[in-house]
């Protein structure tokens, strides 16, 4: 049938035959754990065609597969002191970690989604009542916004832009390199840092709540 064809096959999950000489899996993985930049590299050119064929397999966008890629990979990066040989091979670690970011990137996509046509529908149909029968939980939730604004607001310029983009906008972080004539990995940085200052004082919101 034609839409088995369209159905994307199951990735292998195989570690590919290694050239004499190559490092395991394993000792790539004990690199990262180490900080060595070139054991993640190798690992990426070696696994990056597995993981983004497991994550087409959740989300069928192409763009959006690259930028959830380079996203496992750094994660993988973060967390590589979270792998233990004894529980299992390198492979299996990054393909369970990969399905599990690609599974709460689909939710997290289909939930804004609806939440963006919910919130059309009730500002087109009843403007007025929308504005006026605003709840106390959506009041503290306006005041979150207020504070979440202003730690935007104090980023820097290049970092403010991006997150903008990003989260305002509903940019991917290749269309963002493309507006702002920035590379990709910039892109990405810019985005990280303004995150984590943005994470940093809803932390202290809630500490004070």
């Amino acid at each position: 049938m034609e839409a088995d064809d369209e159905t994307p096959k199951s990735p292998a999950t195989t570690a590919p035959a290694l050239a004499p000489g190559a490092p395991s899996d394993l000792e790539l993985m004990l690199g990262i754990q180490n900080e060595d930049p070139e054991a993640l590299s190798q690992l990426y050119d070696r696994y990056s065609g597995i993981i983004k064929a497991l994550i087409l397999r959740v989300i069928h966008n192409d763009a959006e597969a690259d930028d959830l890629l380079q996203e496992i990979f750094m994660e993988i990066w973060n967390h590589a002191k979270n792998f233990s040989a004894q529980k299992g091979k390198p492979l299996g670690w990054m393909v369970t970690l990969a399905r599990r970011r690609a599974i709460d990137g689909l939710r997290k996509k289909q939930a804004y989604a609806r939440a963006e046509e919910r919130l059309q529908n009730e500002t087109e149909q009843q403007p007025e009542a929308w504005v006026l029968n605003t709840t106390e939980a959506e009041i503290t939730l306006g005041d979150r916004r207020v504070i979440i604004r202003k730690v935007i607001d104090s980023l820097p310029p290049a970092q403010q832009e991006a997150v903008e983009l990003a989260f305002f906008k509903g940019m991917s972080q290749r269309e963002i390199a493309a507006k702002t004539n920035t590379p990709l990995g910039t892109v990405k940085t810019r985005l990280e840092l303004g995150l984590k200052k943005i994470y940093d004082g809803l932390k202290e919101l809630k500490d004070e709540l």
